[in-house]
């Protein structure tokens, strides 16, 4: 250890004052923050990472900030890394779609370190991310809802069509007197189509 005093000349006579008797530098540390801070955006999570000295890695912790964009620095979270891997991860469920966020962080000696001792650096440069927007549930309810008024007047066209084409055909049929076979057939086209028609119509739900 050192001993740190300090010295004066007080009405023209010197006194030293002893600050402290057993001062130990590697007790009283103050680190640079984590550097390079990057943030990686996926469907599940936000991975930032960082990076500090090789040989400082095993001994570290940290502390990460991270805030609505246009919110305040009092509002933000805290997260603290279960590891001493220059590494955190923020699962999507805890971010908002479509919202910008943006996180900093800071680093002291692990408190499980007997051999040195710190304080909080400052705060780190800042990493801006989004997590993905989602398409709203009212949006897909409504493309549904737009296929289906679009589906059930060109079915029903369609079945008018078959129907007018039908006619037709059995009335030249018992016109020449032969037997009006199309007329017959029809309820079963019809009941074919029609069962096609709610088969897709259930599909669009």
């Amino acid at each position: 250890g050192y001993r740190v005093s300090l010295e004066g000349n007080f009405f023209g006579r010197n006194h030293t004052y002893i600050t402290f008797p057993e001062y130990n530098p590697c007790k009283h540390i103050k680190l640079d923050p984590p550097a390079n801070i990057q943030s990686n955006v996926t469907a599940s999570k936000c991975q930032i990472r960082w990076s500090v000295p090789w040989y400082l890695v095993e001994i570290l912790q940290y502390e990460l900030q991270y805030k609505e964009y246009s919110m305040s620095w009092e509002t933000a979270l805290n997260k603290t890394p279960s590891s001493s891997l220059p590494q955190i991860e923020i699962e999507a469920t805890e971010l908002r779609s479509g919202i910008t966020y943006i996180a900093r962080l800071r680093c002291k000696v692990s408190e499980n370190e007997d051999s040195y001792h710190s304080q909080w650096s400052e705060w780190s440069q800042t990493t801006v991310f989004q997590r993905p927007g989602i398409p709203k549930l009212s949006e897909k309810i409504l493309n549904t809802r737009t296929m289906q008024f679009l589906f059930i007047p060109l079915s029903f066209g369609a079945l008018l069509y078959l129907f007018w084409n039908c006619k037709l055909s059995s009335s030249c049929f018992l016109t020449s007197g032969q037997k009006a076979s199309p007329v017959l057939t029809f309820p079963h086209q019809l009941l074919s189509f029609s069962h096609s028609i709610i088969c897709t119509m259930g599909i669009l739900r």
